[in-house]
């Protein structure tokens, strides 16, 4: 999960019993969600803010920044794949009203710079004030590929916009199930495929365990992201190939909906419940709202 410096089509019968599929092309008679050009920053955002990044998207009330470099069809992807988490069954609303409304509490924010030297670079620029009043976490334009699987290339907008989702929405708006500290629901699926709990990462994970990320800067509460994650995409098919898992398998085993329904059904149960309203279908960064007669 990238933090900004200190920042820190719908399937019927969900369930860990049942596999999900790719979602297919959206059907005839569709409208566009989302609006057709990126507009510039709001005039509420400190001059400095706006020399960084120069427009942006807004998805229910969460905006996704990008700088000059970065390509508007990388920015309208992005934006694309944060509505189709936000808004899965594609009606116009928010799945999970509360929790993008502990999303727009916290300033949530996309902010994409072209590539992590262009980060580097402009990052220092952004107002101490701005960094610390909005949750936010950065992605590349170089990392951002979409239809990248035909080409065997991961798009990483699929992971840092759902680190958002999850950290400044689920464990804002249900601290109690998906809280990132030791105790929460989610915390204790975690330390069960972890195969224990562990404040700070193990020289050695035990034989048994299916969680295996071995970043040392990353804290437990930061583990707990990365495990939803790697549970989420999944139950959702994003991780099923095998070249795939030839890539993060030192850090995750459950790469199918079938492993994961086998072999973690605490996370299961969480991702399936349909209080929570989690994405039932990967998004496809072709977001659209249906029109439906009355």
């Amino acid at each position: 999960m990238k933090t900004l410096l200190t920042l820190t089509a719908t399937l019927i019968g969900l369930s860990c019993s049942r596999n999900i599929e790719a979602s297919a092309p959206g059907p005839a008679g569709v409208k566009s969600g989302l609006p057709s050009r990126p507009v510039p920053l709001d005039a509420s955002d400190p001059a400095a803010v706006r020399q960084v990044f120069n427009r942006q998207l807004k998805v229910f009330g969460i905006r996704v920044l990008a700088t000059r470099r970065t390509p508007d069809p990388k920015l309208q992807h992005a934006a694309a794949i944060l509505a189709g988490y936000l808004d899965n069954d594609r009606d116009g609303r928010a799945d999970n009203p509360r929790v993008v409304a502990a999303m727009v509490r916290q300033k949530a924010t996309v902010v994409m710079f072209a590539t992590e030297r262009e980060a580097e670079s402009l990052e220092r620029r952004l107002p101490d004030r701005w960094r610390d009043s909005h949750e936010a976490v950065a992605l590349f334009a170089e990392e951002t590929h979409p239809g990248g699987a035909a080409r065997r290339r991961f798009d990483a907008s699929y992971e840092e916009i759902f680190h958002l989702i999850t950290h400044a929405g689920y464990a804002a708006a249900y601290p109690a199930v998906f809280g990132m500290r030791p105790g929460s629901q989610l915390a204790n699926a975690m330390d069960r495929a972890r195969g224990g709990r562990f404040l700070r990462v193990p020289r050695r994970y035990p034989a048994r365990a299916w969680y295996t990320y071995d970043d040392r800067s990353c804290d437990y509460g930061c583990q707990t992201q990365e495990y939803i994650y790697w549970g989420m995409t999944s139950l959702l098919g994003a991780q099923s190939a095998e070249w795939r898992f030839r890539e993060i398998r030192q850090e995750w085993r459950l790469n199918t909906p079938k492993k994961l329904r086998n072999g973690d059904k605490p996370l299961c149960q969480l991702l399936t419940d349909p209080r929570y309203r989690f994405p039932k279908r990967l998004p496809d960064g072709k977001y659209h709202v249906a029109i439906r007669s009355r």
